[in-house]
């Protein structure tokens, strides 16, 4: 094979033929072994690296930390200087901190991968001859594909067949309305968005069908060198945005501390080695370094428990949102309905029943090639016809500006166009109407007539649309001009019944807290009822053109007060979630369909089904194995779980954690001795961070799911001012009731506090975890044994046989009493500063 990039220069003026010759490629596409050959030259097909690390990457990333690796730094001086002993603890501790961050992770990021690929995104390849579905990224130079209305295009293509295919190149172009393609080569010279013979990868088909060859995948695509000069990374979710900020404020004030605690220390003429690995130590133990870990293993637990409720989590960062989501945009089609339109009947002008409606309705629906639709099924189900005497000619297909779908067939010697679309857009195009009695009269003459049916049908519910005619004559072909003229016929009433719990389910979002916002292109009347049924008793509805004839600043204003919206264009759909954004919501946007892209990017959760349209399932954060709402409100619950659990570990890296070093770097300043070795500090930390790594199974109190909660960087820093000043005060007095009731010698004094500090901190975070008494908020069994565990195993350290290399000492039963009482009464203590911190402070 040539050079791809040379065999490939300008492959727009190249014949399919030829193209498929340069590929070492045909119209049967690819062996199966071909394509794994080439996957394995070219790579995968994906504009992006992918982003999951293997083993040695993540198992080094747990060590980038500035502190660890100035820490393993000063250990390596420890061993220069000969203390071995120190140096070897010190790094065993450091080692089994970033082991143990290493097998949370990795056992997430393997989870989270089987979920993905659970609603992985697969494009119809020709392999062997035979239409294979293949994922996305394994699409490669050559693979002759098939795509049709709804489906991504896998890499830059040239069309080798097309049938009416109108795609989509926004995202590339910024050309608003679907561009046609057909096979015929384009001039060298063309700008790209007039290539009519590629379809660019990143764009999506709109109506039509089409055979092309895959010529370039990846980096190679002009969507992936555009992003190689862009930085395509997803916008951080408002979560993530609270982590960072969080993170930069706890950096800063740890950095000043150790700064000054190492300045004072060497002052006060304490060893400088000492003194700098003490510093360091405590700025481990200041530092949330498990926080990104912890972070990752909660969000992989929350995404297996929402696929045990049929709700996939593409992108994890996306449950915090899911959470704290407060309104639902939805369509109503499957959703609220059952999503299985009917025919109720065809009419003609006087709303009599009408064979002639019925049958040209069957021949629109019959011939009909665009992407497939539950309203031509139902009219191909309800009644079948005899075509034997009909001979398709052409086909405008059904765009969303047009709302039109139009066929064009001969039968004996006539030809004739026969339009169905939505009532109002039929009627625009037509000049004439047919009467019950077969006469042809103006359409002036029977629109009142025409409009007063339509809200009669509308007013109970039903869809409406309109069917007409013209007589074409000799024409063997058409084009969206055709449409005038034409002969309006009558009424197709389709009605899709409500799902028989949906009531139920909106009560429960409802009493979740989330608001639902019905986003319809349905007309008002027909919204309106459905908005009755579903128990709204005086719904406010706004309509597409009502939006038209608004300013932005005004929709925001108003966008609150509106339960449905109807008429929508699918260009405004987009508007509506941002004005909701404006307002203050955390908007959550349920689409399906081809015209939903742009409403899934702009919301703060997109959430599609598996049964979606590619460039919608592609466009979500959350897919749903089932489109039903009560899935989805599990999933808010959920969400909401992960949610509380994330922020129990920042709590307790805000409170007991902090609280005791900084304690110790204040005892530091006036103690003639350092109050924990740095070893000491570290197993410290390590020995309170272990339990947390139980937290994303920890229960959740119920009313923590009951109201969407976001991110509050002031509630969090009011959490640690209170209780790491509770922290603080009690560890002082154990330094006193250590230093001058007990008597303690050096060794018993940093043992003393190394148990009281472990205990006090792991028990303090069943104190925490819940707004309610500890003792009446059940933890997750995980969470318990963890805890447990580590005081256990804290109270045996002093006397085990490792005690003499961490420097410890066995404590006679009159300091462990005392200290017992201090936890016991900070246990207590902690549960009335909870209360009246949670009376006063709201979140």
């Amino acid at each position: 094979m040539l050079a791809l990039n040379q065999a490939t220069e300008e492959f727009w003026t190249i014949p399919p033929t030829e193209i498929l010759s340069r590929l070492e490629s045909s119209s049967q596409g690819l062996s199966a072994a071909e394509a794994r050959r080439r996957l394995s030259q070219y790579g995968s097909n994906l504009l992006t690296p992918k982003k999951r690390s293997d083993t040695l990457t993540l198992l080094i990333s747990q060590f980038k930390s500035p502190i660890i690796l100035i820490l393993l730094f000063a250990t390596g001086l420890s061993f220069f200087l000969h203390d071995h002993v120190n140096a070897l603890i010190i790094l065993a501790i450091v080692l089994g901190s970033g082991l143990l961050g290493f097998w949370q992770e990795r056992g997430a990021a393997n989870a989270v991968e089987k979920l993905l690929a659970i609603v992985q995104i697969k494009a119809t390849a020709l392999r062997d001859g035979v239409t294979t579905k293949v994922p996305l990224q394994e699409i490669v130079p050559g693979d002759v594909v098939l795509v049709s209305a709804g489906d991504v295009i896998p890499g830059d293509c040239l069309v080798i067949e097309s049938k009416a295919l109108y795609v989509d190149e926004a995202t590339l172009t910024g050309e608003t309305y679907p561009v046609g393609k057909s096979v015929e080569v384009t001039d060298a010279e063309a700008p790209l968005a007039q290539r009519k013979n590629v379809l660019w990868m990143g764009t999506h088909v709109v109506s039509g069908s089409s055979t092309a060859v895959v010529v370039h995948t990846g980096k190679q695509t002009e969507f992936g060198k555009v992003s190689e000069r862009l930085e395509l990374r997803p916008e951080e979710t408002e979560f993530e945005r609270g982590v960072g900020r969080f993170g930069y404020f706890l950096m800063e004030v740890t950095l000043m501390l150790v700064i000054a605690i190492f300045a004072v220390n060497v002052y006060l003429h304490k060893p400088v080695l000492d003194s700098f690995l003490f510093s360091l130590a405590l700025a481990v133990g200041l530092t949330p370094q498990l926080l990104p870990a912890i972070i990752s293993i909660n969000l992989a637990h929350g995404a297996k428990d929402m696929a045990r409720e049929k709700v996939i989590v593409k992108r994890l960062a996306s449950i915090e949102n899911f959470g704290s989501m407060n309104v639902l945009c939805s369509d109503k089609t499957g959703t609220l309905t059952e999503g299985v339109v009917r025919l109720d009947s065809a009419l003609n002008v006087d709303a009599e029943l009408s064979e002639k409606v019925l049958r040209y309705a069957y021949i629109n629906a019959f011939y009909e090639t665009g992407f497939v639709n539950p309203i031509d099924e139902a009219v191909r189900a309800y009644r079948e016809f005899d075509m034997s005497d009909y001979r398709k000619l052409d086909e405008v297909p059904y765009d969303f500006v047009r709302k039109r779908l139009s066929i064009l067939v001969a039968s004996g010697g006539q030809r004739f166009m026969v339009t169905k679309g939505a009532l109002r857009n039929v009627l625009e195009v037509c000049s004439s109407a047919q009467a019950a009695d077969g006469e042809v009269v103006a359409i002036a003459s029977v629109q009142e007539r025409i409009e007063k049916h339509f809200e009669e049908f509308s007013g109970k519910g039903c869809r409406t649309l309109g069917i007409a005619y013209r007589d074409l004559g000799s024409e063997s072909s058409i084009t969206p001009d055709h449409e005038n003229n034409m002969t309006f016929l009558g009424f197709l009433v389709l009605f899709d019944p409500l799902k028989s719990d949906i009531v139920e389910t909106i009560g429960l979002l409802r009493r979740l807290g989330v608001s639902l916002k019905i986003i319809t292109g349905d007309n008002r009347l027909v919204a309106a009822n459905l908005g009755r049924q579903i128990g709204l008793t005086n719904p406010q509805v706004l309509t597409g053109p009502d939006l038209r004839r608004m300013s932005t600043e005004a929709l925001v204003n108003k966008i609150g007060d509106v339960d449905i919206l109807a008429e929508v264009e699918p260009n405004q759909k987009e508007r509506i979630i941002l004005a909701l954004r404006k307002s203050g919501n955390v908007v959550g946007y349920m689409g399906d369909g081809i015209n939903d892209a742009s409403a899934l990017h702009a919301a703060d959760v997109s959430i599609s089904v598996d049964s979606a349209a590619d460039v919608a399932k592609e466009a979500a954060d959350i897919v749903l194995l089932e489109k039903d709402l009560r899935v989805l409100v599990q999933g808010v619950s959920s969400g909401r779980t992960t949610f509380a659990n994330t922020l129990k570990y920042v709590f307790m890296a805000t409170s007991a954690n902090f609280g005791n070093m900084f304690s110790m770097a204040g005892a530091s300043l006036f103690l003639p001795f350092l109050p924990l070795l740095p070893k000491q500090i570290l197993l410290t930390n390590l020995m309170t961070d272990f339990p947390e790594m139980a937290i994303a199974t920890d229960s959740v109190d119920s009313e923590l799911v009951e109201q969407p909660r976001r991110w509050d960087i002031k509630f969090i820093r009011k959490f640690m001012l209170a209780f790491g000043l509770l922290s603080s005060i009690f560890d002082y007095l154990t330094f006193g009731c250590l230093l001058w009731v007990l008597h303690a010698t050096v060794d018993q004094f940093r043992t003393g506090w190394f148990v009281e500090s472990v205990v006090s901190a792991s028990l303090i975070v069943l104190v925490i975890r819940s707004r309610k008494p500890f003792f009446t908020s059940r933890p997750g069994k995980y969470l318990l044994i963890a805890t447990l565990l580590v005081v256990v195993i804290t109270l045996l350290l002093p006397t085990s046989p490792i005690a003499g290399l961490l420097d410890f000492q066995p404590l006679p039963f009159s300091f462990l009493l005392i200290l017992a009482v201090i936890v016991v009464v900070y246990i207590l203590s902690a549960e009335l500063v909870k209360k009246f911190f949670y009376a006063r402070v709201k979140f």
